[in-house]
C-alpha cells in the first residue's frame, strides 16, 4: 500500500506542533521533524483531497508532495530514528531508553524497551509519548490493569508491562498499528498484552486500574463515556495528545464527569494530564 509524503517548511517548534494537530484529524499517522521541515505521512486511500486542501487554502500552508512505495517505508524511517532517553521528571535519573534493534541499550536506564520504527505514532519522539513516559513513572503498575487507548507502536503498554503491570489492553483502530504494535510486544517479550482493533474504548475481562489515551482531543472527549465504563473506581487516568491552547475547553468536560485533575504538564505546545476517580 502507498503512502503520501507531504513537506512542509516550518519556521519553528510549535508551528511544527500545531500542524501536526491539524494533520492529525485528517487521519495522517505518522510524523518526522528535522531541519526546519516536517514530513508527513498519510496512507494514500485515507488522503482526504477536499478537506486537506480547505485546510491549506485557509491557513496558506506551503508543501510539497510524494509517493512513498509500502517497501521503502522502512529503510527511509530507520536513516533518521534515533533513540530516546527518557528521564525522571523529578530526580532525573534515566527512567526509560527507547530503540530500534540497530541501537545498542542503555544499562543506566530503568527500563529498555525495543520499538521498531514503523508508520505508527508513538516511539517517543514526541512530545505526547515522552511525557506519557514521564508521568508514568510516578505511577505504581504492579498488579495493575491497564488500558492502553489509541496504543500506535505498543510503547506505552510494553513499558506498563516492563513496569509490573498483570493485565494490558491495548486498543488501535489501524491495522498498520496493531500489527506493529504485535512485532514490538514480541520483540520484547511481553506476555500479558492483548491487542484489540476498535474506534471507542472498552474492556475485555478486566476493567482498567490505570487509563492510557495517548491519542487526541476529539477522540478523548467522544469516548468519555467508554472510558468511564471501562475502568475501575478509583482509578488513574493519563490523558496526552491535547495541545494548549485546549487546556480550558478539556479540563471542565473532565470535571463534570467526576475526574479529579491531579496535575496537568506541558511540553512544546501539548499537554498531559493527570487524572482520578
Amino acid at each position: 500500500m502507498a503512502h503520501i509524503e507531504l513537506t512542509f517548511k516550518i519556521s519553528n517548534i510549535e508551528e511544527g506542533e500545531m500542524l501536526v494537530a491539524l494533520l492529525s484529524e485528517l487521519q495522517f499517522d505518522g510524523f518526522q521533524e528535522d531541519d526546519g521541515y516536517l514530513k508527513a505521512y498519510i496512507k494514500e486511500i485515507n488522503f482526504q483531497y477536499s478537506e486537506f486542501n480547505n485546510l491549506v487554502e485557509y491557513k496558506g500552508i506551503k508543501y510539497s508532495k510524494s509517493i512513498i512505495k509500502d517497501e521503502n517505508w522502512n529503510a527511509d524511517w530507520e536513516s533518521s530514528f534515533e533513540p530516546v532517553s527518557v528521564f525522571h521528571p523529578t530526580n532525573e535519573s534515566l527512567f526509560a531508553f527507547v530503540r530500534a534493534d540497530f541501537h545498542s541499550s542503555n544499562p543506566n536506564a530503568a527500563y529498555d524497551l525495543l520499538i521498531t520504527p514503523k508508520m505508527s505514532f508513538g516511539t517517543g519522539h514526541h512530545a505526547t509519548t515522552l511525557q506519557m513516559m514521564q508521568q508514568m513513572s510516578g505511577i505504581e503498575f504492579t498488579n495493575k490493569s491497564v488500558i492502553d487507548f489509541g496504543t500506535g507502536t505498543g510503547l506505552l503498554s510494553i513499558l506498563a508491562e516492563k513496569m509490573g503491570a498483570s493485565a494490558i489492553l491495548a486498543i488501535d483502530n489501524d491495522d498498520w498499528s496493531i500489527n506493529n504494535a504485535k512485532e514490538n510486544i514480541a520483540a520484547n517479550n511481553c506476555s500479558k498484552i492483548e491487542v484489540l482493533k476498535a474506534e471507542t474504548c472498552k474492556y475485555s475481562t478486566d476493567k482498567a486500574d490505570i487509563l492510557l489515551a495517548n491519542i487526541n482531543l476529539n477522540v478523548i472527549i467522544e469516548n468519555l463515556d467508554n472510558i468511564l465504563s471501562s475502568c475501575k473506581h478509583p482509578v488513574k487516568m493519563l490523558f496526552s495528545g491535547i495541545l494548549t491552547v485546549d487546556e480550558t475547553k478539556i479540563l471542565p468536560i473532565l470535571a463534570a464527569r467526576g475526574i479529579n485533575i491531579l496535575n496537568v504538564a506541558s511540553n512544546n505546545n501539548w499537554l498531559v494530564i493527570i487524572g482520578e476517580i
